[in-house]
């Protein structure tokens, strides 16, 4: 593969009705493979499944019964962007998954110690919220272009992989 390809990357899409050994299994071969991001879409998940689909790299799940071809659309889009993309409930529940996860460690380990600005956290809050980039610029009278350096900017610099990571960060660092 030549070098103006490398950074194209692809998006696999798997369909399941729940998250089973198999799934996970699928899942870290698919994101294991260079280039590779999934995108998930399953009928029920447990709460414990979402920590488990996060930990195989997976950031974009979608419920089936919400699979229209919009919404399918939407999920692949940022998965290839390397965004996160959940259903508001699978958001809420994941928050507060990280937030117990926070509590039960002395401190955030691994992250680089670099604050955020208040532009960032608000831009954050609203992500963990489940809004997308033209909710946030709405919501913040911010252009959609603005939104999007803020996020690129904030996860370049902490080097996280995307939204969701953000996210996440923001959560163990106490910014949420």
């Amino acid at each position: 593969m030549d070098t103006a390809q490398q950074g194209c990357g692809q998006v696999a899409l798997l369909v399941s009705c729940s998250v089973d050994e198999t799934t996970l299994l699928s899942l870290r071969t698919l994101v294991g493979m260079k280039n590779v991001r999934a995108v998930l879409v399953v009928d029920r998940m447990r709460e414990a499944d979402l920590l488990d689909v996060a930990g195989c790299g997976v950031t974009s799940i979608v419920w089936r019964k919400e699979a229209t071809p919009a919404r399918l659309l939407r999920a692949i889009l940022a998965a290839h962007r390397g965004d996160g993309d959940l259903p508001a409930d699978l958001l809420g529940t994941f928050l507060t998954r990280m937030g117990q996860l926070k509590s039960s460690t002395p401190g955030p380990t691994g992250l680089p110690a670099v604050g955020m600005t208040p532009r960032e956290v608000e831009v954050l809050r609203l992500v963990s919220e489940g809004l997308d980039t033209e909710q946030i610029s709405a919501r913040l009278a911010y252009s959609e272009r603005t939104v999007k350096n803020v996020l690129q900017n904030l996860t370049t610099r902490l080097q996280l992989r995307n939204r969701t990571h953000a996210v996440a960060y923001a959560v163990r660092a106490g910014y949420i």
